[in-house]
C-alpha cells in the first residue's frame, strides 16, 4: 500500500470529527514548560544529493585499512550471497509476520534461525530477536529475576570481565525495575578466580559470565557455573557465537547434571550476532540473541516461531509465542521490544546456512591462528608484554611502553586500525591507558600482520 500524506482538508475533517480545532490541542495536557519549539542539537537538513555526497566521502575514509578492532564487533568475511539475498524485496521490506498465510517465507527463515542458534548454544529454544548484545543481557537479567521464583533478592552478579558497554546498558534498562547489579571481581589474570568465591547473603538471582570475556580471556566457566547453581542462582552466559564453533556450548558448562543425566549448564545465553554476516558499519546496527532452557520459555522476550502441519499434512509456520506488551496484557508482558532487528537476523541466518558448521569452524580456527601469530610477534618487541596472561581465542590485550592512544594514532597513518584503547573502556583498571585490545580475524593476512609489526616497531622505537 503506498504512503499517501494527508491534505489540509483531510486534517481539518479529522479534527472536526473529534471536536478539536488544531493538532496542538491534542497535546494540551503537556505542561507548557516541557514543550520545545526547536531542536538546537539537530543540524540543518541536507538535500538528497548533498546527503549522498557526504556519506560517500565518509565511506571512502574506510577504504584500504587493515582492521584489528574488536570489543564486540569483528571484521569477518561476509560471502557476497548473504546481502544479495537479504536485500531482496521479500526480506528487505517485509514487516512483522502477523499474517501467517502471507508470511511463510519470513516465518520459515526465523524458525531456521532459532533452530541453528539453539543448536549452537546448546539451549532448548531461541528468540528472534533483541536489539544488540547489551539489550540482550539486560533482557536476560530481567528474565532471570522473573524466573527465579525461589530468590526474591532482585540482585544480579555480573563479572567485571563482561563488556563494560553491556554492563552500562544493562544498568540503564533494569534500574527502574529495582534490580541491583553488583560486580563479581576479577583478579590479576583478567578473569574471575573460581577458587574461594564467597557465598553471598542474600544469594543473587543470577550470575553473569562472559566467555571469551571482554579482554579475550577464557573463563573457568565450569567452576563458576557450579558455584552459581549451588547458591540457587540462574547462570547467564554472554558469548560470541563465532567462538562456539571451537568452545563447548554454554548448555554444557559445569559438572552438575540433571536427573536425566544432561549437564545443567547455563540457563540463559545471550550475545551479539554481528560476527554472523553483519558488517561492522561503524559500530552498528547489529542483532542481539537470547536462548534459554525450555523451562524458562514463557519469560523469553521477543517472539518464537513454531513449525506445524495443516489439515492436509502440509508443513506451515506460525507465531507460537509473543510475549511483548502489544500482544498480551501489559502487566504480563516480558518486554516492550516491538520492532526487532529482523533484517539483520535474515543476514545471520543466510550466513550460517552458507557457511555451515565446517565453514564457521574454519573461520574461528583461522582467526585463532592469525591472532597467535600477531600476539607472539608483538611480545618480542621491547616493552610489550601481556596485559593479562592465560588462554585466548582471537582477541587479546597487551601492555605497551607508550600510551595506547598515541600508538593507535601512529598506526592509523599506516592505514592500520591497531586496536582499542583499554583506557576508553576500563579506565579504573590499573595501567589501562597503556592497554591495547587487539582482535584478529580470518581476513587478516600474513602480509598485513607483517605490516602491523613493522609499523608498531617503528612507532615504539621513536
Amino acid at each position: 500500500m503506498p504512503f499517501i500524506p494527508h491534505t489540509k482538508t483531510d486534517v481539518q475533517s479529522m479534527l472536526g470529527e473529534i471536536g478539536v480545532t488544531s493538532i496542538e490541542a491534542l497535546f494540551d495536557e503537556i505542561p507548557p514548560q516541557l514543550i520545545s519549539d526547536r531542536l538546537d542539537q539537530v543540524p540543518n537538513g541536507l538535500s538528497e544529493l548533498e546527503m549522498l555526497r557526504s556519506l560517500g566521502e565518509r565511506a571512502k575514509q574506510d577504504d584500504g585499512y587493515a582492521c584489528f578492532l574488536g570489543g564486540g564487533s569483528y571484521d569477518h568475511h561476509i560471502p557476497a550471497a548473504v546481502w544479495d539475498l537479504t536485500t531482496r524485496g521479500e526480506f528487505m521490506t517485509a514487516y512483522t509476520p502477523y499474517q501467517a498465510e502471507a508470511s511463510q517465507g519470513t516465518l520459515q527463515l526465523i524458525y531456521e534461525y532459532q533452530t541453528m542458534m539453539a543448536s549452537l548454544t546448546g539451549m532448548d529454544v531461541s528468540n528472534a530477536s533483541v536489539y544488540d548484545g547489551g539489550s540482550g543481557l539486560a533482557e536476560a537479567i530481567l528474565m532471570a529475576v522473573r524466573s527465579n521464583k525461589k530468590n526474591k533478592s532482585g540482585r544480579a552478579l555480573v563479572a567485571q570481565s563482561v563488556h563494560p558497554n553491556y554492563i552500562a546498558a544493562t544498568r540503564n534498562i533494569v534500574k527502574n525495575q529495582n534490580i541491583e547489579i553488583d560486580c563479581l571481581p576479577i583478579d590479576s589474570s583478567g578473569r574471575v578466580n573460581p577458587n574461594g568465591l564467597p557465598v553471598h547473603v542474600p544469594p543473587p538471582a543470577a550470575v553473569v559470565i562472559q566467555h571469551p570475556n571482554f579482554f579475550g580471556g577464557l573463563e573457568a566457566v565450569d567452576a563458576i557455573t557450579d558455584w552459581a547453581h549451588d547458591q540457587g542462582a540462574l547462570v547467564i552466559a554472554v558469548v560470541n557465537p563465532m567462538t562456539l564453533a571451537l568452545l563447548r556450548p554454554p548448555g554444557e558448562w559445569g559438572n552438575k547434571t540433571a536427573q536425566d543425566g544432561a549437564k545443567l549448564g547455563a540457563d540463559i545465553v545471550c550475545g551479539d550476532g554481528q560476527p554472523f554476516g553483519v558488517p561492522m558499519a561503524s559500530g552498528g546496527p547489529s542483532f542481539g540473541f537470547i536462548c534459554c532452557r525450555a523451562s524458562l520459555v514463557r519469560q523469553l522476550p521477543g517472539r518464537i516461531i513454531g513449525r506445524t502441519e495443516d489439515l492436509d499434512g502440509r508443513v506451515g509456520y506460525a507465531l507460537t509465542l509473543q510475549a511483548r506488551e502489544q500482544h498480551i496484557r501489559r502487566g504480563k508482558a516480558t518486554s516492550n521490544i516491538c520492532t526487532n532487528q529482523g533484517l539483520l537476523v535474515t543476514a545471520g541466518t543466510i550466513y550460517m546456512s552458507l557457511m555451515g558448521p565446517q565453514g564457521i569452524h574454519e573461520t574461528a580456527t583461522a582467526s585463532h591462528r592469525q591472532a597467535r601469530k600477531l600476539r607472539d610477534a608483538m611480545l618480542t618487541l621491547p616493552g610489550v608484554e601481556p596485559f593479562f596472561d592465560g588462554p585466548f581465542l582471537h582477541e587479546f590485550a597487551v601492555r605497551l611502553p607508550q600510551p595506547a592512544k598515541s600508538v593507535i594514532a601512529a598506526l592509523l597513518q599506516h592505514k592500520i586500525l591497531a586496536g582499542l584503547d583499554l583506557g576508553d573502556f576500563v579506565p579504573d583498571v590499573q595501567g589501562a591507558e597503556h592497554g591495547l585490545l587487539v582482535a584478529v580475524t580470518e581476513q587478516r593476512t600474513d602480509d598485513q600482520i607483517q605490516d602491523y609489526m613493522a609499523a608498531l616497531s617503528a612507532t615504539l622505537s621513536l
